[in-house]
């Protein structure tokens, strides 16, 4: 094959992302540079599975705008520093070949090259023997071979043979990797991506999966144990990795115009592993700081603020090192914890992904007492609490509790999960409580909730006609729908729900919804609503089919 339009590159991506997907379990076992501040495999395979929504959805023959897809979706959905790394690699690599409809051997090494002087632009202080350094070796590794051979096949194989040693060779530039036994997690995602890559031009079964046998877990974990041993938590100079995007606006950047590079110099006095990356409609920022407010402040200057998440980098190592202490070790003092509440496994791994301290298992039908959520709070040990109900029901024994406790304690009156998921996301490690229950709940109001439930009894409510056992669209508390059909009554909810100014719309499907289902329920909005992104997750919760949130 000597060259390749934009539908088969669509399909690389496609076998690139699952391949990633299918091993980022793997991927995590290896995240053990720097510091604890997420999970490399997870994050590399959310924002390469985004960036293949993407694609798929706006694939077409002219390369150059697949490509454009590709980045545009890498660019939202980045997470972490090896998602945004992996984001600019393929932003660079877009950028080459934006003007051309197909691309041949030299033309996609030299994009490979570029995306690779791109992504290193990116990162203000480049570390060697991780992902960039697999890359960069890659990429070297094609532009010296384009005069040997004019098959792209061909091509692929020596990048994914140049990947697979550079990365054996991570170990020898950080002695970190050497010390434990391990490749850097970043590269070995990397070439999985490659992989995948190769096996579609190849028109072959991916590579097989790595297979984690108990084992190899037991090995994995002590090499977690081992690195984390290396370094105490007050040693991690910038405690708090922060992320965030800022969405520019133009009457903002009158007064102060947007510059990548003086943004990037901006930031970087105020905390190091710092990535900036943009475009002409929104800034991604990566940063770890001990002033995640500053950073924030810095970035709203510019415009409105965006998926924000903060982490508590020395918690989450003391967490990982307590873990690996005798039962009879003292609990983790913890500064500020978060409790919150619902019903679904699914939907509090979620909130506890985003920086929930506990989760206590309750909802419409069952109400957690307040002492039941003063012990989840007590258990923590906390000096400071933000207590989230996510439940109009459970707010009086949530401020019931916040009264008896002994330590400072706010409710922050969340009436549902996506209020709840937004309250969180506006978390400030470095503020009072005060001050953010006030910014919490301010988060929280700027979410639209829709919920799809049934009815357990005929009725007629502000004008719809209900039946028994009918599935009802619920949109911020007033019934909007009635069906028997839960499609339709899905549709036609979310459909109410969204305008010209949304961005985002999160759906979460409950244990009875197949994935199936909830996958064709995206593919509708992705089609209806051009101009959102589309979050889809397995809550897993019961009695509602589908929680919806739309920002």
């Amino acid at each position: 094959m000597t060259s390749i339009n934009g539908l088969q590159f669509a399909k690389m991506v496609e076998m690139g992302s699952h391949h990633l997907h299918q091993n980022a379990d793997y991927v995590d076992s290896l995240n053990v540079f720097p510091v604890p501040d997420g999970d490399t495999g997870t994050n590399m395979n959310l924002s390469m599975t985004s960036g293949a929504k993407e694609t798929e959805r706006n694939a077409q023959e002219h390369i150059g705008l697949t490509a454009q897809a590709f980045s545009k979706g890498l660019l939202m959905g980045a997470r972490g520093n090896s998602g945004v790394i992996l984001s600019q690699l393929f932003r660079g690599f877009s950028k080459q070949i934006e003007n051309e409809a197909e691309v041949n051997v030299k033309q996609f090494a030299d994009a490979l090259k570029y995306g690779v002087d791109t992504a290193y632009k990116a990162v203000m202080k480049p570390v060697e023997g991780t992902i960039l350094t697999v890359a960069k070796d890659a990429a070297n590794a094609a532009v010296e071979h384009i005069e040997d051979s004019s098959d792209l096949t061909a091509l692929l194989e020596i990048i994914v043979e140049e990947a697979k040693a550079s990365l054996k060779r991570t170990p020898d530039l950080l002695p970190v990797l050497k010390e434990v036994g391990v490749v850097d997690s970043g590269g070995q995602g990397l070439v999985y991506v490659y992989e995948g890559f190769l096996a579609c031009l190849k028109g072959e079964d991916l590579p097989e999966k790595v297979v984690m046998h108990s084992m190899d877990d037991l090995i994995m974990t002590e090499h977690h144990r081992s690195i984390q041993g290396f370094m105490n938590s007050e040693d991690i100079e910038f405690g708090y990795c922060t992320e965030f995007m800022v969405k520019l606006d133009s009457g903002k950047l009158h007064d102060q115009p947007f510059d990548e590079a003086t943004f990037r110099q901006d930031l970087s006095e105020l905390g190091d592993s710092l990535l900036v990356i943009s475009d002409d409609e929104v800034v991604k920022v990566h940063i770890h700081t001990e002033e995640p407010g500053d950073a924030l402040s810095y970035g709203q200057k510019y415009g409105s603020l965006t998926k924000m998440k903060i982490d508590n980098m020395r918690e989450q190592h003391s967490d990982i090192m307590n873990r690996h202490e005798t039962s009879t070790s003292k609990p983790v003092q913890h500064k500020y914890a978060i409790v919150t509440v619902t019903m679904g496994e699914g939907i509090a791994e979620l909130l506890k992904s985003i920086g929930a301290s506990a989760v206590i298992e309750g909802g419409q039908t069952m109400n957690p007492s307040t002492e039941d959520i003063v012990k989840a709070i007590q258990e923590i040990g906390a000096e400071k609490v933000l207590i989230l109900p996510n439940n109009k029901n459970i707010i009086m024994a949530a401020e019931q509790a916040a009264e008896v406790l002994e330590i400072e304690a706010a409710v922050v009156a969340t009436k549902s999960v996506p209020e709840g998921l937004a309250a969180i996301l506006a978390f400030n490690p470095e503020a009072t409580v005060e001050k953010n229950a006030k910014a919490m709940l301010q988060a929280a109001s700027a979410i639209k909730t829709g919920q799809v439930t049934y009815a357990v009894r005929d009725t007629s409510i502000d004008g719809v006609t209900i039946h028994k056992d009918d599935f009802m669209g619920i949109a911020q508390g007033k019934i909007t729908s009635s069906d028997s059909s839960l499609e339709s009554v899905t549709k036609n909810l979310i459909s109410s729900m969204i305008d010209e100014e949304d961005e985002i719309v999160t759906i979460i499907y409950g244990e009875d919804v197949t994935s199936e289902e909830a996958e064709k329920v995206s593919e509708y909005v992705e089609e209806q609503f051009e101009h959102v992104d589309i979050e889809l997750y397995a809550g897993k919760q019961p009695l509602y089919p589908y929680i919806i949130s739309v920002e």
